[in-house]
C-alpha cells in the first residue's frame, strides 16, 4: 500500500490546549480521531513490511548481522503499533482484530523447543509442548492436526488458540517475537533471549528443523502484514471502523474514545501489564519478554493515550496529525480541568521516561520488577501510581463533557489484589 501522508496542521495553536483553538465541535474530534487511527495503523503497516523484507534477508542468508537486523526491525515496528493500542476498549473492530496481531502472554512451547526448565504439561493446555516446528503430524488429546506444511492459514485457522487456550498465541509480533529471539533464560538477570541465526541454517541447522522454523517465520510475518492491512482499511475514510464510529453518534463516539484511554491507562497497562508483574517480581508477565523492549511498548502505550487526548500524532514516517481534539473541549468546558489533565499526562509521561532511563543506563524491565530490586520497583510503582492518578481525571473528563458513566477495564491487582496470590 502506497504510504499517504495526512497533513491536518491547526492555523493557531501555540500549546496543545489553547483557548485560540476552542469550540472543536465532537464530529471534528471524531474526524482527527479517525485520522490519527489510519496515520498509525499505516505507519504500522510500512514498519510491518519492513520488518518482512528483513526476514527474507535473515532466512536467504542466516547470519548474526541479519539476525541482529530482523530483530531492529521487529522493535522499530512496535512504536507505531504499540500507539494504536489506545483505539482498543471502545471500538469492536479493533477489539475483535487485535488478537490477531498483539495476543500475550504466549505458551511458546506450542511453537518451538524451548528449555527443560519449561515444563512438560500445563493444566487445561495439552499443547503447552505440541512443538508444531519439530512435528509435522501433531497428536493432541485424541486429535490428529496435518501440520506439515507452515502456512499463513494454518496458523490463523488451526493453531491460533489452538484447544480455544488464549495461551496458544501462534500469530502476531509475540509468535515472531520468540522465534528471533529465543526464550529468555536469564529469570530477572541482565541478558534477553539468545536464538542463535544457525537455528534458521538449512545448512549447519542448530536446534534442529531449520526449513520449518523458517517457514513459520515467514508465514507469521506474512500474516502480520495482511492483517494490519485489514485495519488500515478499516480506519480509511470511508472504512468500516469510521462508519461505525459515526453510527454511535457523537455521545458515543466521544465515550469510546475515553473508553480507549482510560480502559488502557488503568486495567491493561497499569493492572496487568505493570502491577501484575511488580507483585509477582515474575519477568514472564512483562509484555515484550523475550526481546526485553517491554519498557518501549509501555512507553509507546502511554504516547498513544496522548495522542488521540490531544489530537496529534507524528511519526518516523513523515506522516503527521493535528486538529480538533478533546483537550480544546476540555478546556473549553473547564480550564481548571484542562490544566489538571495535561498536568496529569505529563507527570506519567515522566514516569515512563524515568524507566526508559534506568533501561538505558543498562537494566532492563524484567530487572527492575525483580525481586529486592528496591530502586527499580520503585520506579515501576511510580509509573503505576501516575497511570492510576490520569485515570481520575479522565473520569473527571467523562463527566465534564455530559457523557454517561463509562466502565473502564479494571484488573485484580489494582482492585483485588489479594486474589492474586489465591
Amino acid at each position: 500500500m502506497k504510504a499517504l501522508r495526512i497533513a491536518l496542521l491547526a492555523t493557531a495553536a501555540a500549546t496543545l490546549v489553547s483557548p485560540a483553538v476552542a469550540h472543536d465541535s465532537p464530529q471534528d474530534v471524531l474526524s482527527t480521531y479517525g485520522d490519527i487511527a489510519f496515520a498509525a495503523y499505516s505507519d504500522s503497516l510500512d514498519s510491518a513490511k519492513k520488518l518482512q523484507a528483513s526476514i527474507d534477508a535473515l532466512l536467504a542468508t542466516p547470519s548474526a548481522d541479519t539476525l541482529a537486523a530482523a530483530r531492529a526491525a521487529w522493535v522499530a515496528a512496535r512504536n507505531p503499533y504499540q500507539q494504536t493500542e489506545a483505539f482498543r476498549f471502545g471500538n469492536a473492530i479493533v477489539d475483535d482484530w487485535e488478537g490477531r496481531v498483539n495476543a500475550w502472554p504466549l505458551d511458546e512451547g506450542l511453537i518451538d523447543y524451548v528449555d527443560a526448565s519449561y515444563g512438560t504439561e500445563a493444566e487445561e493446555n495439552d499443547f503447552y509442548i505440541a512443538n508444531v516446528i519439530a512435528n509435522p503430524v501433531l497428536k493432541v488429546g485424541g486429535e490428529t492436526i496435518d501440520a506439515s506444511v507452515i502456512t499463513a492459514s494454518f496458523l490463523q485457522d488451526t493453531l491460533q488458540e489452538a484447544g480455544e487456550v488464549e495461551a496458544n498465541v501462534a500469530t502476531g509480533y509475540h509468535a515472531i517475537e520468540f522465534l528471533l529471539w529465543g526464550q529468555d533464560l536469564n529469570g530477572t538477570g541482565p541478558g534477553a533471549g539468545n536464538r542463535p541465526a544457525t537455528d534458521f541454517d538449512t545448512a549447519n541447522c542448530t536446534g534442529g528443523n531449520c526449513d520449518r522454523r523458517a517457514q513459520y517465520l515467514k508465514a507469521a510475518t506474512e500474516l502480520l502484514v495482511s492483517d494490519l492491512e485489514e485495519m488500515v482499511v478499516a480506519w480509511a475514510p470511508g472504512g468500516a471502523a469510521r462508519e461505525d464510529l459515526a453510527g454511535k453518534g457523537e455521545a458515543g463516539g466521544l465515550a469510546t474514545i475515553l473508553t480507549g484511554m482510560g480502559s488502557l491507562s488503568y486495567g491493561e497497562l497499569a493492572g496487568e501489564r505493570m502491577k501484575l508483574g511488580l507483585m509477582l517480581h515474575d519477568p514472564e508477565e512483562e509484555h515484550d519478554c523475550f526481546s526485553d523492549n517491554t519498557h518501549m511498548s509501555h512507553y509507546n502505550d502511554v504516547v498513544g493515550i496522548r495522542n488521540v487526548y490531544f489530537g496529534t500524532y507524528k511519526s518516523e514516517f513523515g506522516r503527521s496529525v493535528e486538529g480538533a481534539s478533546l483537550a480544546h473541549m476540555v478546556e473549553d468546558k473547564n480550564p481548571a480541568l484542562a490544566a489538571e489533565m495535561k498536568a496529569k499526562l505529563d507527570a506519567t509521561l515522566a514516569a515512563f521516561e524515568a524507566i526508559n532511563a534506568r533501561v538505558a543506563a543498562g537494566e532492563a524491565y524484567d530487572q527492575l520488577i525483580g525481586e529486592g530490586n528496591d530502586s527499580g520497583n520503585a520506579v515501576i510503582q511510580a509509573a503505576v501510581d501516575a497511570l492510576v492518578d490520569q485515570t481520575t481525571s479522565i473520569e473527571r473528563v467523562v463527566k465534564v463533557l455530559g457523557l454517561e458513566d463509562i466502565a473502564f477495564e479494571g484488573s485484580d491487582s489494582l482492585d483485588n489484589p489479594t486474589s492474586v496470590f489465591q
